[in-house]
């Protein structure tokens, strides 16, 4: 198992550096750049070439992706890039005066809080639930299930957000209807503190984790109610019932742990994603994360913005794929790494 986890670690290196470089190139191939608009008036072109100076935007391509991950200070080039190598995500190119890993700093435990609750709730209700319909298939139990999953699958997030805000913030004034409730300063640097911890903190955080957290109940519902079906249908399970068990013993020591294995795959890219932040429900309810500094980076061609924050998410994507494929191991002991 050890060196099976070393192995994949030192595999995170290529698929990191190749994630760095297509986003690279690859923003700096669409037309326009960071600097031919303020606001709605264009620059006159010598201004925009002495930013593109500063910036080092002139060099070779080659050179630009050298300094931003190795540094300039290696190679004796002018400049004061240190390289993602050592944590040095650039400076913002649209919030003059900010680094980037200032911003990812103070976005990030953000978007990681509200993508843990709503994580947390797609668990708790999506696992249960679909346990529940497989457990009383064909029942209206598992007719209301499948209709609900069914549903909340079908509204995506940029539409129930705004029927959220205006039912529960506009008509009945429940919530409040925009940003988060904990502040900077965080505990361990992303968690919010103890006195944070509040009415107001968790007012704030009902409607954009409902939001987020509802498709992917439904989804854990209709996988785990589909997996469960396939499993309790095996043999090795009408053997246990016919040496006298429990159902209880049987569902939720021998059927259980095996059509979880499905859900964990999707744990994994789902964690990362919630981690980072949802780009749209951030940006509906004016919080200040990861995702909606994402997408407003995009508009701005703040090239380094977008490459550190998708850097930061593959990073997050294959920490969390390593420990959906270790947990494997956990749940069905016929997986072996070594």
């Amino acid at each position: 198992m050890y060196r099976y986890i070393i192995r994949r670690i030192l595999q995170f290196i290529p698929v990191l550096l190749g994630v760095t470089l297509f986003t690279f190139v690859l923003m700096r191939a669409i037309p326009g750049g960071p600097f031919d608009f303020a606001g709605d008036r264009s620059l006159p072109p010598q201004i925009v070439a002495n930013l593109e100076a500063k910036y080092h935007l002139d060099w070779p391509m080659w050179k630009q992706f050298t300094s931003y991950v190795i540094g300039d200070d290696i190679f004796g080039w002018e400049g004061g890039s240190r390289g993602v190598i050592r944590g040095d995500f650039g400076p913002s190119l649209h919030f003059r005066g900010q680094q980037v890993s200032d911003i990812i700093a103070v976005t990030l435990p953000v978007s990681a809080q509200l993508g843990f609750m709503s994580l947390l709730l797609g668990i708790i209700i999506g696992i249960p639930t679909g346990i529940i319909a497989a457990l009383n298939q064909n029942t209206w139990i598992d007719y209301i299930s499948t209709f609900g999953a069914v549903f909340f699958l079908s509204v995506p997030n940029m539409v129930l957000a705004p029927i959220l805000i205006w039912i529960f913030a506009l008509k009945l004034g429940w919530f409040p209807v925009a940003t988060w409730g904990a502040k900077p300063p965080y505990l361990l640097g992303f968690l919010p503190r103890l006195e944070q911890l509040n009415a107001d903190y968790f007012s704030h955080a009902v409607m954009p984790v409902f939001a987020l957290g509802t498709a992917m109940a439904a989804g854990f519902t209709r996988l785990t109610r589909a997996s469960l079906l396939q499993v309790i249908a095996e043999d090795y399970i009408r053997t246990a019932r016919a040496k006298g068990l429990r159902e209880r013993v049987v569902i939720g020591l021998h059927a259980l742990k095996n059509s979880l294995i499905p859900v964990v795959t999707i744990l994994g890219p789902a964690f990362a994603t919630m981690l980072t932040g949802t780009f749209i429900v951030e940006s509906i309810f004016g919080i200040n994360g990861m995702g909606k500094h994402f997408v407003n980076s995009i508009g701005n061609r703040d090239y380094q913005v977008i490459t550190g924050v998708t850097l930061i998410y593959a990073f997050v994507l294959v920490i969390a794929n390593l420990l959906v494929d270790i947990s494997y191991a956990w749940l069905d002991p016929r997986i072996r790494y070594d």
